[in-house]
């Protein structure tokens, strides 16, 4: 019985390259479909926007090969990233990065490939920026509130207004050119006020960095819009018309925005297929064994995000913990899942997992990376 979370076209399309493929479980599976939807609405409720994907949401490169041949730009962070970009041509134009703290060596090769714009949050980066990025566009990273965020990002970068200040003048003084502002409200972002919030915090340092003579025009919103993974959240328009409303009460000129997607684009695009490899019972507990895990795809699931699982039993439901193939204790997905009972070699498949699921994995204990498939 397909769920109510996943549309009916994927669903068709899971259930018949499942009956299809020769492909050992565990592998990922992307609807085409969702991601060209998603990066088709994505920037469309806001004025001036560019959207630039966040690439380390799923790196696989034919997942990025679809998502250059939509037109978005890219976000990244490392050599390993702009690898990918340069297998695929991509201009340097349209990348960015947004990583406040970057290896020299990256800065280096990112500067010659032609990219020219990045963030800093601290004087050591304006100094590094300044010897391997001389006169590169910068915009400062601002510690913003993540309140109602799955995944707070709010403690290892950004800085508060007087010492974001005080970054643009050291940078314009190091021979950047300082151009705007960047934050981020926090991955999976619940709360939509968190964007208003942040925008008013930001307008108070758009007017002083004016008062000493630097007139920004970027503003970087970050990423943060939040997908279904087991209820409702808030419509990508909904948060877009909030913002693009503040947006134009704050600013008397509304500046351009950058906008960073990762897992809104890929997110409920993904479907892991899984296969159940074990069960047990220990003491009143029921566990259930599948073969990927928190080190080779779900590693998200140690910080809060819950997934939702589909198997195909009739069987009675229960109430499982679900845990992966490893030997190691710390590989246990889900504490609370409620599944009628599979049998051995059944499949389990794991909703809205297409983001941050293989970028994250490793080959742990010897399981291999699950591979990825556009469907």
């Amino acid at each position: 019985m397909k769920p109510d979370i996943i549309r009916k076209t994927t669903w068709e399309k899971v259930l018949n390259f499942i009956a299809t493929t020769e492909e050992r479980t565990p592998y990922l599976l992307i609807d085409r479909d969702i991601v060209v939807k998603k990066a088709q609405l994505i920037g469309k409720g806001i004025s001036k926007a560019k959207v630039f994907y966040a690439v380390k949401a799923h790196p696989d490169i034919e997942v990025v090969r679809l998502i250059e041949k939509l037109g978005l730009n890219f976000e990244i962070a490392s050599e390993g990233e702009l690898r990918i970009l340069k297998n695929l041509d991509v201009s340097p134009d349209r990348i960015i990065s947004s990583n406040p703290v970057k290896t020299p060596h990256f800065i280096k090769e990112a500067y010659e490939y032609g990219i020219r714009y990045f963030a800093f949050d601290s004087y050591t980066e304006v100094d590094k920026l300044s010897v391997y990025a001389p006169e590169s566009l910068v915009y400062v990273r601002l510690s913003v509130p993540n309140e109602g965020s799955e995944w707070p990002l709010s403690k290892k970068f950004g800085v508060e207004p007087d010492r974001a200040l005080s970054l643009l003048l050291y940078a314009r003084e190091k021979g950047l050119n300082p151009v705007g502002i960047t934050f981020h409200v926090g991955s999976q972002c619940k709360n939509i006020y968190n964007w208003s919030t942040a925008i008013d915090k930001v307008i108070h340092i758009w007017q002083n960095a004016a008062d000493k003579g630097i007139q920004l025009s970027l503003l970087n919103i970050g990423g943060g819009y939040p997908i279904r993974y087991t209820s409702d959240v808030i419509e990508i328009g909904e948060i877009e018309k909030l913002i693009d409303r503040v947006l134009k009460e704050r600013f008397s000129e509304p500046p351009e925005i950058h906008i960073e997607p990762g897992r809104a684009v890929v997110g409920d695009a993904g479907i892991f297929v899984t296969s159940v490899i074990g069960k047990a019972e220990r003491g009143e507990e029921n566990w259930l064994y599948i073969d990927v895990g928190v080190f080779n795809g779900l590693m998200e699931s140690i910080g809060g995000i819950k997934y939702s699982c589909v198997v195909g039993s009739r069987a009675e439901k229960k109430k499982w913990i679900l845990a992966g193939p490893s030997c190691d204790s710390f590989d246990v997905i889900d504490r609370e899942v409620i599944l009628p009972e599979p049998v051995v070699g059944d499949h389990l498949l794991i909703l809205s997992a297409g983001a941050y699921t293989i970028s994250y994995a490793s080959e742990f204990n010897g399981f291999p990376i699950p591979r990825t498939f556009i469907i």
